[in-house]
């Protein structure tokens, strides 16, 4: 019983560990998964490389950063309130660059991309520039985007 619980702690620990180490080796890729990293933070000692125990000692600090009341594990609450600030962030960012009448809030309006940007996407996705997109255009696209998540992810 005593080995069980000490297993599913050091078992926890690891996978909180992963989560957070995981961004940082991602960041330091040029991820998409919280903030950057720059090379000269990563690179503790300033020696010119970024070792293992250099990224492992960043994860740790995201790990501590994390655990909010200190106990050294990392509750739902911890991991979700680290997205929600996160998402908020993104939020804060998108109201300030695309709130044309300063108020606050977002219009159909202001939601929509520009034009060309629109036209460029649509273009894209229409191969054989009919004017409209078949299924089987659509499913490419879908296919495609899925292929690049996957190809990200296994990076």
């Amino acid at each position: 019983m005593i080995k069980t619980r000490i297993f599913a702690k050091a078992t926890l620990i690891a996978a909180g560990a992963a989560l957070l180490i995981a961004p940082t080796i991602a960041a330091a890729k040029g991820g998409h998964h919280g903030p950057r990293a720059s090379f000269e933070t990563l690179d503790a000692d300033q020696s010119g490389d970024v070792t293992l125990t250099e990224l492992q000692a960043a994860g740790a600090a995201r790990f501590e950063a994390a655990d909010t009341n200190g106990d050294g594990f990392l509750s739902p609450e911890e991991i979700t309130q680290k997205d929600s600030e996160r998402a908020a962030k993104r939020v804060a960012r998108m109201i300030e660059n695309r709130d044309a009448n300063g108020d606050g809030q977002l219009s159909l309006e202001e939601m929509q991309p520009d034009e060309d940007r629109a036209a460029k996407r649509f273009a894209r996705l229409d191969a054989d520039g009919n004017g409209a997109i078949s299924q089987e255009e659509f499913e490419a696209m879908q296919k495609h985007r899925s292929g690049a998540r996957h190809k990200r992810a296994s990076e």
